[in-house]
This record gives structure tokens, sequence and C-alpha cells, in this order.
């Protein structure tokens, strides 16, 4: 009977779904991963970048190796106003490096979202900076993995490659986290 107890106890343990991070997971792009193509559709900001709004591209094929941070928002957020603020004024300051940023709403219906970017590239006075809604509206691009639980996803990538992930709700955004990552991309 004490087999029975132990061999059933141990049975449990071994079925307890543990949390994995990000990082261990095939839930996100993690550094090192390469970013594939995936399509939006232009509403606002960036308005000398040769693309009309409500066109349709892949703006991080446009970008080709370059460095690039891409923002994936579901949620709006006065941190998230910042951090898009701060990162067109480090794609001006970084323009020698060919640094490009790329905000993406989804999770809502498209109309929505479009309305949503136009308010947010007002608010934020993006220059520099695309503000798009994702073509894969749900979720964004499925080639990314991102996770569904979280707000705003930032990727920072160099020469085609993931150097850093970051997942946060809309009102924890570490912008200061974000721009050092950006930084080292542009080494």
């Amino acid at each position: 009977m004490v087999r029975i107890m132990i061999g059933a106890a141990l049975l449990a343990a071994m079925s307890v779904v543990t949390p994995i991070s990000a990082a261990d997971s095939d839930a996100c792009l993690a550094k090192g991963d390469r970013i594939g193509a995936f399509y939006v559709t232009k509403v606002a900001g960036a308005d000398k970048d040769g693309v009309e709004a409500g066109q349709e591209l892949c703006y991080r094929c446009r970008y080709g190796n370059r460095p690039m941070v891409m923002v994936f928002s579901r949620k709006s957020s006065d941190k998230l106003n910042q951090l898009i603020s701060q990162l067109n004024d480090a794609v001006e300051a970084n323009s020698s490096a060919e640094l490009k940023g790329l905000v993406t709403l989804m999770g809502g219906d498209s109309d929505s979202l479009r309305k949503e970017a136009k308010k947010l590239a007002s608010s934020t006075s993006v220059s520099n900076i695309p503000v798009t809604v994702a073509n894969d509206i749900e979720n964004g691009p499925k080639n990314y993995k991102l996770d569904p639980q979280a707000d705003v996803t930032v990727v920072v990538a160099s020469s085609s490659k993931v150097v850093a992930t970051h997942a946060f709700n809309s009102d924890a955004i570490d912008v200061a986290a974000v721009l050092a990552e950006v930084k080292n991309a542009v080494k």
C-alpha cells in the first residue's frame, strides 16, 4: 500500500506544470534567432519613408540587415507613448548607423486598430517610425511567436538576428532596458 501511495505521489509531482521562462521555451524569439518577414499596413508616422498610408508591405524586409527595433502592441498606455517617443528620437540620433523602428498594433478589429494607430502617431509625434496594423491582426506575425498574454513585445534586432526580446504589461514597460538594447544593436 505504501508503494502505491509513493508511486501516486511521484506521478502527481511529475505532472505539475512548471512555468518556463521565455528564454527557455519556443514561446517567443530568443537572442540569436533569425527574424522573418511579416506584413503590415502603414497607418501613420514616418512621413518621409516613401510609403503611403494604407500601403501593405513588409517593413522588416525593407529594413534588411539594418539594426531595428520592432514594437508589437495590444494595448496603449502612457509608458508605450514614452517608449515610442524615445525610440523615435533614438532612430534620428542613430541615423548614421541606419537604425530603424516600427510600431505594429494588433489584437482587435482592423478599424479600431487603425483609429488607435492614428491616435498613437499623433500623440507621440513620430516622424521616424511608422505606426502600422499587423495583417495577422489577432497575435501579430506567427513566426515571431509573440506571447498572447503580453500587452507589448519589443524585438531588437541587428543583421537579421534578435539582439533582445522583451514582453511587458503596457503600464510596466522598462523604457531604459529597451533603449540599452537598442544601443547594443547599433554598435
